[in-house]
């Protein structure tokens, strides 16, 4: 299992379905990936569990991947959570 913390600096906003990008990031692994923020961990392939969480520029939370993949996936979507495109 890797852990990967990460500081969101992607522009989060619904006019440019970042969520919808995110969960396709997560989807492209074989591996389980979750985030955790808050208490929670949500299933980062779920668009509902995606939209529950309060995603916003600034927000540190932990990406945690597990499974064949676990690396490339961590990295991944952590690269798309941080990279602020």
């Amino acid at each position: 299992m890797i852990r990967k913390p990460v500081t969101i600096k992607t522009k989060m906003d619904m006019e440019s379905r970042p969520v919808a990008h995110l969960v396709q990031e997560a989807s492209q692994y074989n591996s389980r990936v979750y985030i955790e923020m808050d208490n929670k961990k949500i299933n980062a392939k779920s668009i509902m569990g995606m939209m529950s969480l309060d995603l916003s520029q600034g927000t540190n939370l932990v990406v945690v991947a597990e499974g064949e993949d676990e690396e490339k996936a961590a990295d991944g979507v952590g690269t798309f959570l941080s990279s602020g495109k």
